[in-house]
């Protein structure tokens, strides 16, 4: 009597298909799906942080960039024929990428637009709302108040009649997001400058943007954008010595990666009016300490949940089929798209090319 042939089984342990019809068509072909209860969302409302351990004979991980869910060197290790763990999001910085790498694992992410673009979106709405001060305006009328020369907001774009030449905006990161935001800004008339040395000189020219060093940007800018990855390099990117490189007047934007900012020196900096303010769609710690000094400035900081790409009709669902057809690329041994560790292949192609599961 010939014995059954095991299923390939994945652990899909953030998941964000909130129909499930993409893990029921992955179990219609043959694959031995296993799902937790609670959608990525739930899960990311605790606090408590979790080290993925994979079934030994998992071959696919997929979930969510959360910090709450890290992908470690032993994650990977659990389970020794991991071929991919594929994202639905953009960010990928939970999954040790290089331990990753070393072991001939593929790390896929879910580049879509309406999430990178809805970053750039909500990036521009921040920028708006800080140098506009829409807050304090809404706030003043509804306590009473009218016109008052504290409430005066920033004009941006340049002024033909006094040659004015608007106020300049420096993008650290000049990848999708960066580049949409420069897009975004190109009609406002204003100077924008990016620092990112991983990009050719043909991305600055294309989208209208002058190259320059970071200690130029910080020191140039009245708006410091930061659309980078977080990794070893960009981690504490933006510490007390950068922060002291800023003007005054200047406001520094974060909708990359908490931390990517040390949320300590950048408290002193606007507690010490050093800089004039910060929107920061992400932070270190999320949800943060409700006694976190930063939540304590008033109206010099504006936050919001890591919610900057969750928009009506975009969000993670767009991503579903792009993350079912890399896991049914990788079961049947094929390359999936939007690899973020191309240095993986050579030892992946070895391993598993061409060798179908299904």
């Amino acid at each position: 009597m010939g014995c059954a042939v095991a299923k390939p089984k994945i652990d899909v342990y953030m998941p964000a298909d909130e129909s499930r019809k993409s893990y029921d068509r992955m179990a219609a072909a043959g694959v031995d799906v296993k799902i937790p209860d609670e959608n990525w969302m739930v899960q990311a409302n605790r606090p408590e942080i979790i080290e993925i351990v994979f079934d030994p004979d998992t071959v696919i991980g997929v979930g969510v960039a959360n910090r709450l869910r890290q992908v470690t060197r032993k994650s990977l290790e659990s389970a020794p024929d991991l071929r991919m763990i594929v994202k639905y999001s953009i960010g990928y910085d939970n999954v040790d990428v290089d331990a990753a790498t070393e072991m001939g694992i593929l790390v896929v992410h879910s580049p879509t637009e309406s999430n990178w673009g809805g970053v750039a979106e909500g990036t521009m709405a921040n920028m708006l709302a800080i140098l506009k001060n829409v807050r304090m305006k809404d706030r003043h009328v509804k306590d009473g108040g009218w016109r008052d020369a504290k409430l005066m907001g920033t004009y941006m774009g340049s002024r033909q009649i006094d040659d004015y030449e608007g106020i300049t905006v420096g993008i650290v990161g000049l990848g999708r997001i960066g580049s949409r935001l420069a897009d975004l800004l190109a009609p406002w008339r204003l100077n924008v400058i990016a620092y990112d040395p991983y990009v050719a000189e043909s991305v600055y020219v294309h989208h209208n943007v002058k190259a320059v060093d970071m200690d130029t940007l910080l020191r140039t800018s009245d708006v410091v954008t930061l659309h980078c990855n977080l990794t070893k390099e960009t981690r504490n990117l933006i510490s007390a010595d950068q922060l002291a490189l800023m003007k005054p007047n200047a406001v520094l934007l974060n909708a990359a990666r908490g931390p990517i900012v040390d949320i300590d020196a950048l408290f002193d900096a606007l507690d010490r009016d050093q800089i004039a303010g910060a929107a920061l769609d992400v932070l270190p710690e999320e949800p943060p300490d409700p006694q976190t000094p930063l939540l304590g400035l008033g109206d010099k900081v504006l936050l919001s949940p890591h919610m900057i790409s969750h928009n009506k009709g975009t969000g993670l669902q767009i991503a579903v089929p792009w993350v079912e057809k890399a896991v049914m690329d990788v079961l049947h041994g094929k390359i999936p798209k939007h690899i973020v560790n191309p240095d993986a292949l050579p030892d992946w192609r070895g391993r598993f090319e061409g060798k179908s599961l299904l």
